[in-house]
Order: C-alpha cells, then sequence, then structure tokens
C-alpha cells in the first residue's frame, strides 16, 4: 500500500483544525496540522450563534493549503465538531440563519416546559440520552416556544457536520453518532423518535436519513475543485460526532477499561455492544451515543478543562497573556485540597468571569476562596480528578464492569498533573493519549471506509504502532481517599 493522504477538518468549541493524515505501508499513522483557526460563538444581540459560511471558508482554505502548499492531494475528507448544534435549511437550499450555539440562553426554561409535555424517563427511555438543557431537543422546542418563524418555513434540519458536508457536496445526510446526541434518534429503532416528534409538533420530515460512518456521500463540488486544480476528493461520512471519533482512537483492547476525552469538556465512560437504558442509568444522568464499529458510548458529560480556559481568559484581560503551561506550574506548587468544587456546578456553565464563579461556590458551599491563580486552578484539577472518582464508582455500579485501566486522550493528555491526578483519585493506572485523538480517529474512519484498514480493532493497531502514550500510577493514596470523602459531601450539597 502506498501512502494514503486522508484530510480531517475537527471543529471544537474554541478553534478548529486541518490534520493532513499519512497512512503508511506498514500500518503507521503520521499527522500534520496544516491550517488551525478560531471557531467562536458569534454575539449578537441576545444570542449566540456559529458562523457556519466562516467556518466554512476555512474549510476551503485548508484544502488550498493542502493541493498548493503542501502539495498533497488527499484522497478523501472528513468533518467532525461538537455535538447537538444544528442549521435549519429552506426549500430553496439556503442556510435560513446561522446555528445557535448550544451556550445561548434560550434553553434555560425549555427544558422543564418540555417535561411538562413528556416525562424525563418516557425521553430517557426512548432516547437513552442523558437530559441536559443543551440537547437538541430542548433547542428546538425553545425555537417552538419563541414561535420561532424559521421553523414555519424549514424543510431540512443538518447538524453542524452535516451541514457543512452540504456546503462541500450538496447531499444532504444525517451521521449515526451525531444523530444520537440530539436526544431526537431512537436506538431500539434505530430511527428518529415518533413519540418526541408527536409531542415537539413538528415533522419527522424535517430530518434526514441516518448514514453509518465510513461512507462516502459526496465530492468536494466543482467550485472549490477548480480553485484546487482537483477533482473527486471524496467526503466522507466519519464519526462526526468529536467524542466519537476521540474514542475511536483509545488504543485499547479487552473491556477492562474507561476512557476520559480531556478537553473544553471531559467525557467519561466505556464502550458497549448496546445500549443501557434502565432506572440506574437514568438516575446518574449517563448517556447512550453511538460509536464507531456499531458501538454505544455509555458517558457522562463533565464540565472539563472549561473551567481553566475561562480563568485563563479572565486572568489574561487583567494582567495580560499566561500560558497554560505556566498555569499549571503554579498550580503544581500550590497547597493541596485548600478548596473543593463540583466542576458541574450550574454557575460554571457560563459565567461572565469564571475566578468569581469559583469563589462564589466556595463561599456558598462554606470553604475559603482559593485565591491565587495557582492555587485556583490546582483546585479545578483536583475537582475535575474526584469527579472522576465519582463517575468510575457509578460507572462501575451500573455496568458490573471491572474497571483496571483509564484511557485519557485528547488535549487534556498534555496535562500532566491532572493525568496524575486522576490516577491517584480513581486508585487506577492512566494510559495517556494520543494528544490529536479526534483528527487521529477521523482519519482512522476514512480509512476503514475506503477499505485501507479492516475494522475498529485494525484502526485501534494503528494507534498503538503511531503514537507514544504516557503511563500514570497512583499516589497519595490515603490523601486522595480522605480527599474523596469530602469532595462527596460539597457535591451533594450542589
Amino acid at each position: 500500500m502506498a501512502v494514503q493522504y486522508l484530510l480531517a477538518f475537527d471543529f471544537g468549541a474554541e478553534s478548529g483544525r486541518a490534520i493532513l493524515g499519512m497512512l503508511k505501508e506498514n500500518k503507521r499513522l503520521e499527522l500534520k496540522e496544516i491550517h488551525r483557526f478560531p471557531t467562536g460563538q458569534l454575539a449578537i444581540q441576545k444570542h449566540y450563534y456559529w458562523n457556519i459560511f466562516r467556518l466554512y471558508e476555512e474549510v476551503i482554505q485548508a484544502l488550498q493549503v493542502c493541493v498548493l502548499n503542501e502539495q498533497k492531494i488527499p484522497q478523501s475528507l472528513g468533518v467532525d465538531t461538537w455535538g447537538v448544534d444544528f442549521g435549519l435549511v429552506g426549500k430553496d437550499g439556503s442556510i435560513l440563519r446561522l446555528p445557535y450555539s448550544y451556550r445561548d440562553p434560550m434553553t434555560e426554561t425549555s427544558m422543564p416546559a418540555f417535561l411538562e409535555r413528556m416525562s424525563r424517563s418516557e425521553i430517557y427511555n426512548a432516547t437513552g440520552i442523558a437530559l441536559h438543557k443543551f440537547n437538541t431537543l430542548f433547542q428546538l422546542y425553545a425555537m417552538i416556544m419563541a414561535n420561532d418563524p424559521i421553523l414555519k418555513v424549514a424543510d431540512k434540519l443538518l447538524f453542524m457536520p452535516d451541514l457543512i458536508n452540504y456546503l462541500l457536496t450538496g447531499e444532504t445526510r444525517s451521521e449515526f453518532t451525531f444523530a444520537t446526541t440530539s436526544q431526537l434518534f431512537n436506538p431500539s429503532t434505530m430511527d428518529w423518535d415518533k413519540g418526541i416528534f408527536r409531542k415537539l409538533g413538528i415533522p419527522r420530515d424535517l430530518m434526514q436519513k441516518v448514514v453509518k460512518p465510513g461512507e462516502s456521500i459526496g465530492v468536494v463540488n466543482p467550485i472549490i475543485s477548480r480553485s484546487i486544480n482537483v477533482e473527486g476528493i471524496k467526503v466522507m461520512t466519519v464519526t462526526s460526532h468529536d467524542t466519537a471519533s476521540a474514542i475511536a482512537s483509545v488504543p485499547a483492547e479487552g473491556d477492562d477499561w474507561a476512557y476520559i476525552s480531556s478537553g473544553t469538556w471531559s467525557l467519561m465512560g466505556v464502550e458497549n455492544k448496546q445500549t443501557i437504558i434502565d432506572q440506574r442509568s437514568m438516575m446518574f444522568n449517563f448517556t447512550n451515543e453511538g460509536g464507531a464499529g456499531g458501538t454505544f458510548r455509555f458517558l457522562k458529560n463533565i464540565m472539563g478543562l472549561w473551567l481553566l480556559q475561562q480563568c485563563r481568559n479572565s486572568w489574561e484581560k487583567s494582567e495580560g497573556p499566561i500560558e497554560y503551561g505556566e498555569i499549571v506550574d503554579l498550580a503544581s506548587t500550590a497547597d493541596p485540597f485548600t478548596a473543593m468544587i463540583d466542576p458541574d456546578y450550574a454557575g460554571f456553565y457560563n459565567p461572565l468571569d469564571m475566578p468569581a464563579a469559583i469563589d462564589t461556590f466556595c463561599r456558598q458551599t462554606g470553604q475559603s476562596s482559593p485565591g491565587s491563580k495557582g492555587t485556583m486552578a490546582r483546585t479545578i484539577l483536583e475537582g475535575l480528578a474526584l469527579k472522576y472518582r465519582m463517575v468510575l464508582d457509578q460507572l462501575v455500579l451500573v455496568t458490573g464492569r471491572k474497571i483496571n485501566v483509564i484511557h485519557i486522550i485528547g488535549g487534556g493528555t498534555q496535562n500532566q498533573l491532572l493525568c496524575q491526578f486522576t490516577a491517584n483519585a480513581t486508585g487506577k493506572k492512566v494510559i495517556a493519549g494520543p494528544v490529536e485523538a479526534t483528527g487521529t480517529g477521523n482519519i482512522l474512519m476514512q480509512a476503514i471506509g475506503l477499505r485501507y484498514l479492516r475494522d475498529l480493532d485494525d484502526a485501534r493497531q494503528v494507534v498503538k504502532n503511531s503514537f507514544d502514550l504516557e503511563e500514570y500510577y497512583p499516589d497519595d493514596q490515603d490523601l486522595w481517599e480522605d480527599a474523596y470523602n469530602k469532595f462527596q459531601k460539597i457535591a451533594k450539597q450542589n
């Protein structure tokens, strides 16, 4: 097999990147980031949007960089993004409005309002998806409550990666792993849930055919092809929810492992062949999202490094630039367990000032403020690690599975302090890597679709062949066990 060039577009809530994958004869994968750009919410009056047209322009620019600058012609490309967000397309094929961001305040009242129409257990039993106010279901109901005129003229609903694929090819599809995040899809019938659409009062015809990852949905349109003087670049469906792509790259085998996809959000769970939808999984608010190879990602959303990102933004506004490495260094020398926070406290979701929000949480739970940057950063990282321990205990209880290893993947693997804290808090061996997990998984799914790799196991072997992994082992067990007992009381107050 000659070198195969595959291009991944990975859109995150803060930034996007184009990653050129080079799959070689010895089943080794090399990655090169060829283009990076901010994504960023666009604030207009009272709402937050995603500028889909600028993101499309970034895709075009990345293709030009790939072909004209790098002198590499990709056989295919694939797009993954964060979950739940969508846009609406009219009968004439035009995108009717910029897609709302999941952090838009419009869903503050729509979830409780919809629960008056359909109970929590009815929704969960139909979809297997944890109830969060940002889910597509509650975004749609917020638009209905607002009597949004766009809904009356909409012909198609397309999720974010599907929208970009549509702009590239003119074809409309919904990819399985993303569709499952919406809380509109029924994994038992493998179709859009009739009961939910009946309660919403909008037609299921708004939704598109659901396809598996690894399918070709078309080729890049003639306008882009002319700009790079290359025709026939395939646009593939990949595991288009970014966490699904990340989990596809976990270099694991057997079933005694859990994963943490660590970035703006932390997604912690296990990989299952079937959904788990019962009273306990609903009580703990676990979700069943589609994965690679027909699997399901049984996981829980945890707020993640968003807290540290937002603290950094606040500090930079008042004190000037500071690098994440410097923040982590300060945290490593700060006193341990000065204060404890639950990362999922509602006040951390989108505050104007994250350090102030953390101070407020500490006061409300009878604790002192963390104070310095280093202590506050350490408080965040300790809080994340302790929350991972709590979720791990819940996973073991619900699944009955013995977990011996935790795989951390994604950008958070570069935070060695958090990786060590995770080993300490959980008492488990932690394997960290790959860093570019989402881009890796995206490329591997293209390779499976193009028949360069057999299946998911074959793809994971490529990861083992290609990337250096770091291992962490538990330390200070008595100290962390005592801290966990205190954390549980704090979390219960929340």
